[in-house]
């Protein structure tokens, strides 16, 4: 009987932990069986900090730690791209940063850091346009940044994974889709979350199609879900600190079972792919919000994420899908 096609579980580590020190990431992570995480905000003594703002000591306490509990970066979960395409005060918070100062600072700062972390994967995002101004106007300038962006992925031979997300360019399906087309990048990838996508306000089969539309480019997923309390209501800007209903992913709205089964088709020739660029398979990357989410994070707690991981290994074991937790073999190895 031929092997069933396989994924690499993987999650947002600070999801896990109460106070979101390095300590408490790892170890809820290495008791629910876990050898990959995707580093975001991370207490690693010096207080509560993004990725980004860790200093070299920090790094490599990180390292000493997470080697110390059999762990290893699936992908940096950085925030490239959360900043304003134009500098206009549009009621948001969000920052405005002049590009070439970006580039040169936050980009190149993020590739240092993947390499720090040994991972060949970079989550990021497609920019905020004005808020209620048409996103497809500034696809034409987001195209540009995120070329730039790329391009800097590709010299450190890292992949720059795009994130779709409310009240960006790449709000939804059909926009990342053709930011994927436009880019034509080979250091681009598109990051599926379907939880994204539900909270807008679409029923299953529309998260469904747009699911399709970004197909040709999906390199990894993350996995949320949310379930609306009444009925489905297409919305325009989502107040995401305001978001409370998110579930696991087996009871929600986004229907991951019809996805990670026809997912599934896909995994094969994926895989080679991404091993042709180092990284070691397809990841599927939970950040499930169990406890409440926002525009830069999320929170489950240990329980909430064992909760979580639990539903994605009941919905993979029901569409056929192979995964791996740590068993005796591994613990033997790292004794």
């Amino acid at each position: 009987m031929a092997d069933k096609p396989s994924v690499l579980l993987s999650g947002f580590a600070d999801e896990a932990a109460i106070d979101k020190t390095a300590e408490q990431q790892f170890a809820a992570f290495a008791a629910l069986g876990l050898q990959y995480y995707t580093i975001r905000f991370i207490d690693a003594g010096g207080g509560v900090k993004n990725v980004m703002k860790l200093s070299r000591d920090e790094v490599a306490h990180v390292r000493r730690l997470q080697d110390k509990y059999g762990l290893s970066v699936s992908s940096l979960g950085s925030p490239i791209g959360k900043i304003k395409l134009v500098d206009v005060d549009d009621g948001t918070h969000n920052v405005y940063i002049p590009f070439p100062q970006y580039l040169k600072n936050d980009v190149q700062h993020a590739c240092q850091l993947a390499l720090a972390f040994e991972t060949k994967l970079i989550r990021g995002f497609s920019f905020y346009p004005p808020r209620g101004e048409d996103p497809k106007k500034y696809l034409p300038q987001a195209v540009d940044y995120l070329g730039q962006i790329a391009d800097v992925c590709h010299r450190y031979d890292l992949t720059f994974g795009l994130e779709v997300e409310a009240n960006l360019v790449g709000r939804d399906g059909d926009l990342m889709a053709e930011l994927f087309r436009k880019l034509n990048h080979p250091a681009v990838m598109l990051i599926f979350d379907a939880g994204n996508i539900v909270t807008q306000g679409v029923t299953a089969d529309e998260v469904f199609r747009q699911y399709q539309a970004m197909k040709p480019g999906i390199g990894w997923m993350h996995i949320k879900d949310y379930r609306h309390p009444a009925p489905v209501r297409k919305v325009g800007h989502v107040d995401e600190d305001a978001l409370k209903h998110f579930v696991p992913c087996d009871q929600g709205d986004s229907g991951h079972e019809a996805i990670l089964r026809d997912f599934k088709t896909m995994l094969p020739k994926l895989t080679r792919k991404l091993q042709k660029r180092g990284v070691p398979g397809v990841f599927l990357d939970l950040e499930p919000h169990l406890k409440g989410g926002g525009q830069f994070g999320g929170f489950s707690g240990p329980d909430g994420m064992g909760v979580a991981l639990r539903a994605l290994c009941r919905t993979l074991d029901y569409v056929g899908i192979d995964y791996h937790l740590r068993d005796f073999q591994d613990i033997l190895a790292t004794r």
